[in-house]
């Protein structure tokens, strides 16, 4: 059954399904504006999900044609997955981050086989056992043999640019740039007063940075081109302590459900990630590669029943909480490692 829910003061958010994902739903916002209705993110490219997003349309009041703009706040595919088909569609134009336009491009020109390189590059640096990295090669020769079409998200045609308001006829609806979760990741802050009165700045449409009841993904940013030594958790960080002191009245994410006290569940985060920063230095008391850091963190199930690709995502978060350590003079690479280890200092 289609679920939309009216926030008020033209604002909706319909729930589109994600295939074979914990996660369940990623909620589609919309908002209204004097030119048209505006979607902030579309859910994954997927018949179901489209059928969800288009019926919910229609049950506010909406055909799918009269979309006038989509925002997305992140480029991955339960946000950016069916911008292509509104866009198709309507003829809405379609507004992201310079930097997460970036990764679409990449993403639309790069062959799988330089992407399956890179991954294996990286796995084999991250000290992944070879019967796990086997699995990777198993999965490029079967791609690569099949002849299986490349992934190709819709390349966006407006930039949203942090600090200006977007494009919006009759909405105060301005950018902040959040990096961490992906380098472009933004959240949209809605400057008008909130239709039921509560306390605060404003409505904040959180994406993936800010959710009430789960963490974000934090791994390393993935980029063949760019050897770029980034801080995704530092960024994210210092991201979610501006979002705090915006103070919105209510936060609108994309998964799970709207909540108040925005600056009450960035403190929990913060908390959270200097707990997790801390426990790692503990398993760093001895030197470990970041695959062996992963096999000791807490997660949400025993490490022997995580699958394949849960896998490669928790390494990638270990990276970037163990650089986020070295960053901050807590924790260095031994020299001369390979893979390298990392110990506490």
């Amino acid at each position: 059954m289609t679920q939309v829910t009216d926030h008020g003061g033209g604002v909706r958010s319909i729930k589109v399904p994600i295939p074979d994902n914990p996660l369940g739903t990623t909620l589609v916002h919309v908002v209204d504006t004097d030119r048209g209705p505006v979607l902030i993110d579309t859910g994954w490219d997927d018949p179901t999900s489209w059928d969800t997003l288009t019926a919910g349309l229609t049950a506010c009041g909406i055909a799918v044609a009269e979309v006038h703009g989509v925002v997305i706040t992140h480029h991955h595919p339960d946000h950016h997955g069916l911008s292509g088909k509104v866009r198709e569609a309507s003829g809405a134009w379609i507004a992201m981050h310079a930097l997460d336009t970036a990764i679409v491009r990449r993403t639309r020109e790069n062959r799988p086989e330089r992407w399956f390189a890179f991954m294996m590059d990286k796995l084999v640096a991250s000290g992944a056992p070879e019967e796990h990295v086997a699995l990777l090669r198993e999965a490029r020769t079967t791609r690569l043999s099949t002849g299986l079409p490349a992934f190709a998200p819709a390349l966006p045609d407006r930039e949203i640019v942090p600090g200006e308001l977007l494009d919006l006829a009759g909405r105060r609806l301005r950018a902040i740039w959040t990096p961490g979760h992906t380098p472009g990741h933004v959240c949209l802050h809605l400057e008008e007063t909130h239709p039921a009165g509560l306390p605060g700045h404003g409505r904040l449409f959180s994406g993936d940075h800010l959710l009430p009841r789960i963490t974000p993904h934090i791994g390393l940013y993935e980029d063949p081109d760019d050897a770029t030594v980034a801080d995704p958790l530092g960024d994210y960080l210092d991201a979610l302590e501006r979002v705090g002191r915006l103070n919105p009245a209510e936060v609108l994410p994309a998964h799970q459900h709207a909540f108040t006290d925005a600056p009450g569940r960035v403190r929990e985060l913060l908390a959270h990630h200097e707990e997790r920063l801390a426990g790692l230095l503990s398993l760093l008391s001895t030197p470990l590669t970041a695959w062996q850091l992963a096999e000791r963190m807490e997660w949400n199930r025993p490490w022997e029943q995580i699958p394949f690709i849960s896998r490669n995502i928790a390494v990638s978060e270990a990276e970037a909480h163990v650089r986020r350590l070295v960053k901050m003079g807590r924790a260095e690479s031994v020299a001369g490692s390979d893979p390298v280890t990392y110990v506490a200092l």
